[in-house]
């Protein structure tokens, strides 16, 4: 929002969060270039600049300090009249090897998708094309030399680049999709400008109908550094009306060329699954994790939304969220090896905490009349099984609302239903139940459930299990309440800890679209109505990804 503009009323603001990250006024979907750098990390993602539908991509770019307080930046890499600015990822090149920066100096390079226009020469192509900036991160200039690898292909993109090491050496891995074929495509290079094929990868069996933004990264097995496995990440479309789109995580091998899967047909390892949902609901996409991040951690943050819906959701004047931050590890469970998430540490308390102790749960619903308003919260609680068939919460309680957070025991599946969430006009791809397997520890169930005021992001067993789901209740829908059924199950204890805000600091005032071409808005001068070349690249778009994406 410019200075000039008034603040929305409240109704046009009801749904958006407190402490996830959403742009102040435009469309955005998913992240790209998570790194950090001199102590900022910086989170770039595909961006509207113009608008709140999905066109005119762009890569928005804002940076935090702890991955909680987010302070917008302008727009890193603008579209034009050739290319759109597709998904891929960022580094630090501490050593200069591309020769971007000045000499001692490590800059930021952008490995990026160039999606061409009908108006360019490669008309119809992805390729892989740079960009970079020498000052932190705050102005971004694109490689004359771009693309830096083509493969003559319509569907070619989402690179995410990493420096790799062995004994033999250095070099950079690039690893990207052929999105349509449903494969993998990896490449080095020891410049980020020439790349060499490595190798491919895809599953023993077709899975999804199209592979988007993946991510290959190491991570120790019970915090081992001697037993190191590798974790590869696709996010994939579906067939219309199947889930819409969502993440895939294999665990494998890599030798600096092939990445393996443990998992597989072939796979001498039985009990371990090829592949397995990376989250259970319908709204963590594109999810992909920072380079370079402190400590060895490997953090992730998806895209809050689903292709399914994702244009039409009652959002305004933005349209698209980040998740919170997750912190991802392996460890051996019953023989497999298995990956946990939690989200990171540094969400304050904003208030007195409320507490539930043992307490037996019989067949029905019980509110617990716990003081919450709409201030986002964590709410941490343990049920053993008793007798019953089904326990559980229900949240965001209000006339005939609720979010229902579930075990059923038969099935032994964790389930948020959001059929009575709230909104019932968002189609029936929304009104949706999602089911995870989940085994209870000793007859026990432990969730941790971060509540926003359009969102929950579930947790459960450690992290070993999680959900993500927008919801869009009413405001003054607030209860909570325990339920069971077929038996009493027990509330071992429950705590409510309300959440401060954490407000985006945002760059009002500044001229945050970059340096606008001809024909173009300024910064302050946007109106419901776009230039007629957002127009013209707003139909491209819409065009090629009709073509290119499940969903569109």
């Amino acid at each position: 929002m410019t200075q000039d503009q008034p603040a929305a009323p409240f109704a046009a603001e009801a749904y958006r969060p407190r402490m996830h990250y959403t742009a102040a006024d435009t469309w955005i979907n998913d992240p790209n270039g998570l790194v950090y750098a001199d102590g900022v990390y910086h989170l770039f993602f595909q961006n509207n600049p113009y608008g709140t539908d999905h066109e005119n991509m762009s890569w928005g770019h804002a940076v935090s300090p702890d991955l909680i307080r987010w302070r917008d930046r302008p727009v890193a890499i603008l579209c034009d009249e050739n290319e759109a600015i597709f998904s891929g990822s960022a580094v630090v090149d501490h050593g200069n090897t591309g020769g971007f920066g000045e000499p001692g100096s490590a800059p930021l390079v952008a490995i990026y998708t160039s999606h061409y226009t009908d108006g360019s020469p490669s008309a119809g192509i992805e390729a892989q094309s740079l960009a970079y900036s020498v000052d932190g991160g705050e102005t971004w200039r694109k490689y004359e030399g771009n693309p830096v690898l083509d493969r003559g292909s319509s569907d070619f993109r989402d690179p995410k680049v990493f420096r790799y090491s062995d004994p033999s050496g250095e070099y950079w891995v690039m690893v990207a999709v052929e999105a349509v074929d449903r494969k993998v495509v990896l490449y080095r290079s020891d410049n980020l400008k020439d790349w060499t094929y490595l190798s491919e990868f895809t599953s023993s069996e077709p899975v999804g109908k199209i592979w988007e933004c993946p991510d290959l990264f190491p991570l120790p097995v019970d915090g081992d550094s001697d037993h190191m496995k590798w974790v590869l990440i696709v996010n994939i479309n579906l067939e219309p009306g199947e889930r819409g789109s969502e993440g895939l995580f294999f665990v494998g091998d890599f030798d600096g060329v092939t990445f393996t899967a443990l998992g597989g047909r072939e796979s001498v390892h039985s009990g371990q699954p090829e592949w397995e949902p990376l989250d259970h609901g319908r709204d963590f996409y594109a999810t992909v994790s920072f380079n370079d991040a402190p400590d060895g951690r490997r953090v992730l943050i998806g895209w809050m939304s689903n292709w399914e819906y994702a244009r039409t959701l009652p959002t305004v004047p933005w349209r698209g969220a980040m998740t919170l931050p997750r912190e991802a590890s392996l460890h051996t469970a019953d023989g497999r090896i298995v990956l946990r998430q939690r989200a990171v540490a540094g969400l304050a308390p904003a208030g007195p905490v409320r507490t539930r102790g043992l307490t037996d749960i019989p067949a029905g619903t019980h509110p617990l009349g716990l003081a919450w308003g709409e201030e986002p919260c964590l709410i941490e609680a343990t049920f053993d099984v008793g007798t019953s068939s089904e326990f559980g919460i229900l949240l965001r309680e209000g006339g005939a609302e609720a979010t229902r957070i579930a075990y059923e025991t038969e099935r032994g599946a964790l389930v948020v239903d959001r059929t009575a969430s709230g909104r019932a006009d968002l189609g029936p791809a929304f009104a949706s139940k999602e089911t995870a397997p989940a085994e209870l520890v000793g007859g026990r169930l432990a969730l941790q459930v971060y509540v926003d005021t359009s969102s929950i992001e579930v947790f459960a067993q450690g992290g070993r299990v999680t959900i993500t789901d927008l919801i869009f209740p009413d405001p003054s829908s607030t209860g909570i309440s325990l339920h069971s059924a077929g038996g009493t199950a027990q509330l071992i204890s429950l705590t409510l800890t309300p959440l401060e805000d954490a407000p985006i600091e945002r760059t009002d005032g500044e001229p945050p679209y970059g340096e606008p071409r001809d024909g173009e808005p300024q910064d302050g001068e946007r109106t419901d109505g776009e230039s007629q070349a957002g127009e013209r690249r707003g139909r491209e778009s819409r065009r090629r990804l009709s073509r290119s994406r499940a969903s569109a």
